[in-house]
């Protein structure tokens, strides 16, 4: 009987899967920042959010969120590659013999690992957030405008969205669309409300395969469906993360769109991404409401960043 009922609440989902045309530029530029503005929903970090974000920390526990780097057992989307060089720098000649070593590291440090996307990631046809076209800001050196650069400290308020423990599974099904009525109905049982310039996470269990089922983990995805996107972005968020490799569903449901939360968020509502998060921690402890705190790395144009972010209790 239980497996009946798991069954249709996932079949639920599936029956909600919509299509998406985006808006116009003219529906959705200037952003609600106004024109020229490159940090969207990073706007919403004040001095009022951080405190409110302190004042959640009760126990002074810090979960570290990012995944950790290595080569040889991480998944990686198709094309992209991890290198890590070691090499001696010197041998000195004092009497202490100091030695030392450094590494170059060649990979898309943009887009690897537990990683943050910039609004120049992701667009609509020549357009990303606010209108930016790519072929005035794209050089070979990276962006002009929308790079990571901008986007400094985020502290905020955390909250924890456990769809896996609402369905009773330690993972999703494969290209499960979250939908509107999972968020909320887990939002219920977690007594927990959205504010305004929350950091939404989700946990979908996807995390459990990293490392272990990396085929199985990038072909594709259980994640936020595009009714579901539209709905958080309505919330008014400073970013919405996940573990699974994109946030949102993989492959779309409907076969002739491509990824359209990624436009939903980054293109249309200048909200922040964050991918591959480790959720093991916040999932076995039950940490639904948190301090959060991630900075992702000063890259000038560059289109994301892989981070470590730091939820504090």
């Amino acid at each position: 009987m239980r497996s009946t009922i798991l069954a249709l609440a996932f079949c639920t989902g599936a029956l909600s899967a919509q299509t998406w045309s985006p808006p116009s530029e003219a529906a959705r530029c200037p952003s609600k920042w106004g024109a020229g503005d490159q940090r969207g929903s990073g706007n919403l970090m004040k001095p009022e959010t951080v405190l409110k974000a302190a004042r959640l920390i009760k126990t002074g526990e810090v979960i570290e969120l990012g995944e950790v780097l290595d080569p040889a057992t991480m998944p990686l989307y198709p094309g992209r590659q991890l290198t890590i060089l070691t090499k001696r720098t010197n041998v000195l000649p004092q009497s202490n013999r100091r030695i030392s070593n450094e590494e170059m590291v060649i990979g898309e440090l943009g887009q690897l690992g537990t990683q943050f996307d910039a609004f120049s990631h992701q667009g609509i046809d020549n357009g990303f957030y606010n209108c930016f076209k790519q072929d005035e800001i794209a050089t070979r050196t990276g962006f002009t405008k929308l790079g990571v650069e901008n986007v400094g400290t985020l502290m905020t308020r955390g909250v924890f969205i456990d769809v896996a423990a609402l369905k009773g599974v330690d993972i999703l099904p494969d290209a499960y669309e979250i939908t509107v009525q999972d968020l909320q109905d887990a939002l219920k049982r977690q007594n927990l409300k959205l504010e305004p310039a929350d950091a939404i996470i989700i946990n979908t269990g996807w995390g459990k395969l990293w490392g272990k089922e990396n085929v199985r983990y990038m072909k594709t995805d259980p994640g936020i469906g595009v009714s579901a996107a539209e709905w958080l972005a309505k919330q008014n968020p400073m970013l919405i993360g996940s573990d699974n490799w994109s946030v949102e569903v993989n492959p779309n449901p409907d076969p002739k769109i491509g990824s359209p939360v990624h436009q939903i968020l980054l293109a249309v509502n200048g909200i922040h991404i964050l991918e591959s998060l480790k959720l093991d921690v916040m999932a076995a402890e039950h940490v639904n409401e948190f301090a959060f705190v991630i900075q992702p790395i000063k890259l000038k144009g560059a289109t994301g960043a892989t981070v470590a972010p730091t939820a504090i209790r």
